[in-house]
This record gives C-alpha cells, structure tokens and sequence, in this order.
C-alpha cells in the first residue's frame, strides 16, 4: 500500500483523507464485483452425475446446467485423443490441466449446460473388458449419451463439441438431434498425415519411421518391428485402432455437415495448426472459422513456448476468454 506522510497543511490534510475514503469505496466495490460471480454461480448451477453404459463399458459423466425456469441449450463435449476424464486430465500422465471443467464452468454461468464424460479409455476397468478399441467406439460412445440427453425436456438444443481427436468423432456421431456443432483444434488431415507433420517439426527420422509405418499399415494390417521410440504410437494393441482412424479424413466428413458449424483454433497451438483449421473451413466454406490468439491446445492462454508447456500440467493458467465468448455466442445466436 503506499505511504502517505501527513502535513501540517490543513487543505493537504483534507485532501489526504477524501483520497483515503475513496480508496477504501473503491475497495469495497471491486471487493463486491470480484466475489459476486463466485456467489451466483455457487446459488445458480445445478450438478448431476450420470452414469451411462455402453454394453459393459462404464461411460460415467457429470452433467452441469444453471437452474432456471426456462429451456436452456446443452453442450456435449467429446475429448481428443488419449485416456481423458472428464475434467480433461490423465492419470499418469503429466497432462492435468483440467481444462474441461474449466470450460464447462465457464459456459454455465454464460446460461450453457454443459455434459462431460469420462472417455471409456480413461478407466482401466474398461481397457480389461475389451480386447481392442476403434474409433467407432468413441461415437458409439457419443451417441450413448446423445440418445440419454435429448429426452431431457430441460434443454432447449444439443450442441456438440468436439476437441482434437474428438472432432472428427462429433462429426461421425452427428445426427438430426444436434443444433451446431464446434470442431476445437480439430484435425484437417487424416491421422498419419498430422502425426507425420508433428514429427518432422522434432525428428526427420522418425517422421520417415513413421510413414513407412503407415504404408505397412495399408498394405497388412500390421507393423512387424517398431522402433522404440515411436512405439507409444505404433505400439501393437495400437494397429487396429490405427488402421480405421487413417481410413477417415477429417475434410471429407466436415464437407457432409448441414447443420451450423464453427471452426475454432488457437495461434498458440503446436499440435494442431491454423493450417489444420482453413483446410477444414476450405471443405465447408459455409461454416465460421475464427483463430484465437495466444491459445493453445488445452485451451489456455499463453504467452510464451515454456508457459506452454507448462500449462498442460498446470491448471492455474487461464482459459482463454475470447474461446469461452466465441463458443456462447454461437451457440445462443
């Protein structure tokens, strides 16, 4: 606080003490205009766990909406790629940047209600019970909670938004019960083409690895001697889920959208590019597209390559504002 040294000046006196109490007014009032959200939105959002079912794979989510007498419109978000919760971290993994959760609060109080759900890979109970996984099963998945929600007399639209991985399985799972659809950070080229691309930006080696990996995928459905250093990707329980995922471009599936679709991708994003983000719009000039500075791919704004990275691991860095905007304003317009 800064220090004041009294004068003997009684006009300086005065004017010491106005500023003070216009100080301490100002204070007070942005003391209110801080703690007021926190107190409307702890009265105002109503939460309900739901736990769905996909044969005898447990889909359990959290569905978060503001309690209202009237209709609001719902969101359904589909994460990208790895075992995701529903807060939008990883167990052993250094990604906990709880971005989901933030996402899903920030909209809440922005009259959105919001259903986030664990991805069936996140729950080893899950991994134990199927002998391999597709991609289909993610819009298996989706569709499991579309066909939950939609009888929900309490929303007045169901949106869809799909993040990285996710967006191309939002655009497989759409279906004339869905408003709009989002595609955030997502793809706009098929799987091996994005991973080859990422690659080449770290390694030229592993980058050709990588695709003659994708070849022998083609040709026979397996990879017979993996490098190790690519095995993370192309490890054997990985081919199946591989093969089908290369089969599907991202352009193709956007271009067959009819419904409202809004194309969002961070500058700051080192694993999905803006590039990615006008091929999609390219395939379906009818959608919008905007480009949100300083963004990265788990949503936060950030300022530098290190605060980056950081921020996968680090939930204290902000969401971006001008994504949370974006996202309501399409949806309620």
């Amino acid at each position: 606080m800064r220090a004041y040294q009294v004068s003997s000046s009684p006009q300086r006196l005065t004017r010491l003490t106005d500023s003070l109490v216009t100080q301490h007014r100002f204070m007070k009032k942005s003391l209110l205009y801080i703690l007021l959200p926190f107190w409307v939105y702890s009265q105002n959002i109503a939460t309900e766990e739901i736990a769905l079912k996909n044969g005898d794979i447990d889909i359990p989510g959290t569905l978060t909406y503001p309690m209202t007498q009237e209709k609001v419109p719902l969101v359904i978000f589909i994460h990208g790629s790895g075992n995701i919760d529903r807060n939008g971290n990883q167990a052993g993994m250094p990604v906990q940047a709880n971005y989901i959760k933030t996402l899903a609060d920030s909209l809440n109080v922005r009259g959105v209600a919001f259903f986030r759900y664990d991805k069936r890979t996140a729950a080893a109970a899950n991994l134990a019970k199927v002998s391999r996984t597709l991609l289909t099963d993610f819009v298996a998945d989706v569709t499991i909670a579309i066909d939950r929600l939609a009888k929900d007399d309490r929303f007045s639209s169901i949106h869809l938004i799909g993040h990285s991985q996710g967006s191309l399985v939002a655009m497989l799972a759409l279906d004339p019960r869905i408003s709009k659809f989002i595609s955030l950070a997502g793809p706009g080229r098929t799987i091996d083409r994005s991973i080859i691309a990422q690659l080449e930006s770290q390694n030229a080696d592993f980058a050709r690895g990588a695709q003659e990996y994708f070849q022998e995928l083609r040709e026979t459905d397996t990879i017979l001697d993996v490098n190790p250093f690519l095995r993370s990707i192309f490890a054997p329980e990985n081919h199946a889920f591989l093969r089908q995922w290369i089969t599907l471009d991202p352009t193709v599936e956007i271009a067959k959208i009819t419904i409202p679709v809004l194309i969002l991708n961070g500058e700051a994003d080192f694993q999905v590019t803006v590039e990615d983000a006008e091929n999609l719009q390219k395939a379906l000039p009818t959608a919008q597209m905007k480009l949100i500075p300083k963004m990265n791919h788990v949503l936060k704004e950030v300022g530098s390559m290190t605060e980056n990275m950081q921020s996968y691991s680090d939930e204290s860095f902000p969401l971006s504002r001008t994504l949370v905007d974006a996202i309501a304003l399409f949806i309620k317009s």
